[in-house]
């Protein structure tokens, strides 16, 4: 397939870019530095303003991309303009194009209010209410084939190919295996329209992504 990576430059984003490589897709990676990323001939790049109207990121979007990965983050800075309002406007963008798989990368319990009162997400309350409404619109206000990976705390380790999937707990993951469940849903049909939080386990990616 031919994918667009919003956020290629992120933690999730780079190591998602690298596994979809590796799949043979083409991946049309996002990113603000001016320095490739990656040195496949199955990759290329774009600088994309996702803070621009929603018409200019539409234009810069290729016709014939088939698939729409959000992975972007403000870090906690612009996190209206950018992991609510930008979100919204690719969603747009890519529903006006017709291209109808987007896979959103979210936060633990992004839509379950009734968490928030944990001290480690009161402190991220700006960006919660972000991810919320960001993805309430995917839900809500979309008709693309969505699938929302709700991840908990990113963690810079070892993967282990193995998740837990719609625990009680927020928990933790390696970013490898953030990246590993978002390529496991790309073609997994039973996720189309389903949200689900995730969180290092005992499960392998593919066996708890075809029990979902």
């Amino acid at each position: 397939m031919k994918i667009l990576v919003i956020g290629a430059s992120g933690r999730v984003g780079s190591d998602l870019v690298e596994q979809l490589l590796s799949d043979n897709h083409q991946v049309v990676g996002t990113t603000r530095q001016d320095e490739k990323l990656f040195n496949d001939d199955n990759y290329t790049q774009l600088d994309l303003d996702i803070t621009a109207e929603k018409d200019a990121i539409q234009n810069q979007i290729a016709d014939d991309i088939e698939a729409v990965y959000f992975v972007a983050g403000s870090g906690g800075k612009g996190v209206l303009e950018v992991d609510l309002h930008g979100a919204v406007k690719t969603m747009q963008a890519a529903q006006d194009k017709g291209i109808k798989r987007y896979i959103m990368l979210s936060t633990v319990f992004s839509l379950d209010t009734s968490k928030w009162d944990n001290p480690a997400i009161a402190d991220l309350k700006d960006y919660y209410i972000a991810k919320h409404y960001a993805d309430q619109w995917l839900v809500n206000n979309s008709t693309l084939d969505y699938t929302i990976v709700q991840a908990g705390a990113l963690k810079e380790r070892a993967g282990t190919g193995k998740i837990a999937v719609n625990s009680t707990e927020a928990g933790e993951n390696a970013i490898v295996d953030v990246a590993a469940t978002l390529v496991a849903v790309l073609n997994a049909d039973n996720t189309n329209k389903q949200v689900f939080s995730m969180q290092n386990g005992d499960t392998a990616i593919s066996d708890a992504i075809a029990k979902l």
